[in-house]
């Protein structure tokens, strides 16, 4: 055993473990990169206009807020769109005026047409034998 052997062993020991440890982070840095790139092709940006109808997702803390009751209030109309997602809207009931992130909004659909819904007629299963 030679202390100059040992100790060159030694440094090569921990310079493979330094490149070890700047590839893992290489990997991580790629991995982050990659999830971030997914995350931000799913976000669908939405897109609103002045006078639109749209409701307003109500995420005040309740004690029992009902299993099945919607957080979702309104309709409101937009009345003024200002940079960075800000949106004004009007209450339809009380004409109040405030400004909500964008996000917290979702376009209202007015009314359901029962001319666009298509009849289907079943008929029974024949059976060939």
């Amino acid at each position: 055993m030679n202390i100059d052997e040992s100790g060159l062993h030694r440094k090569l020991q921990l310079s493979e473990w330094e490149e070890i440890h700047n590839e893992a982070y290489e990997n991580s840095r790629i991995y982050k990169d990659k999830t971030k790139a997914f995350h931000d092709k799913m976000i669908l940006r939405k897109e609103f206009s002045i006078g639109q109808k749209v409701l307003l997702f109500q995420s005040r803390l309740r004690l029992f807020p009902g299993k099945l009751r919607s957080r979702w209030v309104g309709p409101f109309i937009v009345t003024n769109i200002f940079p960075h997602g800000a949106i004004e809207i009007q209450s339809l009931q009380t004409s109040k005026i405030f400004k909500v992130n964008g996000y917290r909004l979702k376009p209202y659909h007015d009314e359901f047409r029962v001319e666009n819904v298509a009849e289907v007629l079943l008929e029974d299963p024949v059976y060939f034998e």
